[in-house]
């Protein structure tokens, strides 16, 4: 195997890497945040919701 064979090994490794990590991050914001709040235009919203300290 030459060095070739395994540099195309490790870019196909990270790429399937990558995609899990996207998967795993659009399912984390998805459950964190609505939907409405994500497709609004109003900046600094989500920042807004975040620092709310609700008791």
């Amino acid at each position: 195997m030459d060095t070739w064979n395994i540099l195309e090994y490790i870019a196909w490794a990270l790429s399937a890497t990558f995609g899990v990590l996207m998967l795993i991050d659009l399912v984390r914001i998805d459950t964190t945040y609505d939907n409405e709040l994500l497709i609004s235009s109003r900046e600094g919203e989500i920042e807004a919701t975040a620092e709310r300290h609700e008791i």
